[in-house]
């Protein structure tokens, strides 16, 4: 099978995904073209321009699939370059533009709304990484589609919902199990010394780091014994609560920022004991996922994708419009689970399901039935 893959905006998480997909499926013959994670807006209206112009020979070569990700102009460049019309095509979602937080002094979101409506009518199927990701999709839709003056088709909504599935991005679980462990700070066994705490968002404003400085400081007054490590990718403009994080709370943390070896990553996962998402939107949380597969026991907020993930033990209550209340809600889940961890009585929950060799059959089995599209 010759694939074509077209990834727009090659953020870590779909690079991930890329990379699942080709383990996956080794014996197939994958053509990966992709663009840089920057100028959202840019690369969102701008990828059909340059790849049908700069990449013209490799995208009109002899392909059998073509795989996209909801990022791509899929409309237009199927326009621009008749010869991807006549391959079947999925369009896969890692996110959605209409349940995406807005950030203060970033323009509207229109513009990619109907880029990825417009690309989700071209494709043949869509597939999206959670139910929750599908149903705002389809939500927002609705939603764009009644505010229209007139003209409107009907059933669009219904349309795309037909040739939806959810398909969550696979991870690693082998990797995760097999992994070595090794925490910078206090060895040990729990509850002889401190619980490690692990953190691993994105260092930007949608996962939470406000809500997160007053997690711990309930943590704080409540005596808790912890240490600290907040693994997130850092960017230039991540929000300054981090590095103020970083000051305040010196004395619990024992790493600090990004972690480029995979392997040390992994060895970081593997000797924690809890993983904490503050998350204020989470259309998977693959990196909350590879660390409760390495044996971490999940802190996370009751919203978005997370209550299809793990049971209600594991979620604390989901209050956006009130963060203390959520911040006090989250440290009294942390300290017991602590509790429970101390006495043996608790274990982190299977992710399996969420593996490569559990969903590798699901993934062959959409991208083989794909429709042909007609003509």
């Amino acid at each position: 099978m010759n694939v074509l893959l077209l990834s727009a905006y090659a953020a870590q998480s779909h690079v991930y995904w890329q990379r699942s997909l080709q383990a996956m499926l080794p014996h197939w013959q994958w053509q990966v073209l992709s663009l840089p994670p920057r100028h959202f807006s840019w690369r969102v209206r701008g990828n059909p321009l340059y790849w049908s112009l700069a990449e013209r020979p490799l995208l009109e070569a002899e392909y059998e699939l073509l795989v996209a990700t909801s990022m791509v102009d899929l409309a237009t460049l199927r326009g621009l370059v008749p010869a991807l019309s006549r391959l079947p095509t999925l369009l896969y979602f890692h996110e959605n533009q209409f349940d995406y937080p807005q950030q203060d002094g970033r323009p509207g979101l229109l513009e990619a709304q109907m880029v990825s409506l417009y690309a989700a009518l071209a494709a043949d199927a869509l597939a999206f990484n959670s139910a929750c990701n599908r149903d705002t999709f389809l939500a927002g839709v609705d939603t764009l589609l009644r505010k229209l003056p007139d003209k409107v088709p009907p059933a669009v909504t219904a349309r795309l919902a037909d040739k939806s599935h959810v398909l969550p991005v696979p991870i690693d679980t082998g990797a995760c199990a097999d992994a070595s462990a090794h925490w910078p700070g206090v060895a040990g066994v729990y509850p002889r010394r401190p619980l490690r705490l692990l953190w691993s968002g994105r260092f930007e404003h949608d996962k939470g780091g406000d809500t997160l400085r007053q997690v711990l400081g309930e943590l704080e007054r409540a005596g808790l014994d912890y240490e600290l490590a907040l693994a997130g990718q850092q960017f230039r403009s991540a929000p300054p609560v981090f590095s103020r994080m970083e000051s305040e709370f010196a004395h619990r943390l024992v790493h600090f920022g990004y972690l480029p070896a995979v392997a040390d990553y992994r060895a970081l996962l593997r000797a924690a004991d809890v993983v904490l998402s503050t998350a204020s939107h989470e259309f998977q949380g693959v990196a909350v996922l590879e660390a409760v597969a390495s044996g971490c026991l999940p802190a996370v907020p009751d919203r978005q994708a997370y209550p299809e993930i793990y049971p209600a033990r594991f979620r604390y209550d989901s209050h956006p419009d009130d963060p203390a209340r959520e911040a006090a809600a989250a440290a009294a889940l942390v300290c017991a689970l602590a509790a429970d961890l101390a006495q043996g009585r608790v274990q982190a929950p299977d992710v399996s399901a969420f593996g490569r060799a559990q969903l590798q059959a699901q993934y062959r089995q959409l991208l083989q039935g794909l429709p042909r599209p007609p003509g």
